[in-house]
């Protein structure tokens, strides 16, 4: 159970979710880290997760917004 961090800071719902590692790439992370069979492409894939993450920072903070392709996803789930 993970409960919230108060940066006391304004931001965006998924910078909030990265903030209290509740987000998509923290979730990966965690899973890639409980299944070690994964080996040399769970190391890569938190890696670009990794970076990701810090991408996504910077660029918060220079535009006030999330990532555009956070910004903009749409779940397609149930459509053919």
């Amino acid at each position: 159970m993970r409960g919230g961090k108060e940066a006391g800071t304004i931001t965006t719902p998924f910078d909030r979710a990265v903030l209290n590692d509740l987000d998509r790439f923290h979730l990966v992370m965690d899973t890639v880290d409980r299944l070690p069979h994964t080996g040399a492409a769970g190391a890569a894939l938190k890696a670009r997760l990794a970076v990701k993450r810090v991408e996504h920072h910077r660029y918060i903070r220079e535009h006030g917004q999330d990532l555009p392709e956070v910004r903009d996803w749409r779940w397609k789930g149930g459509e053919s």
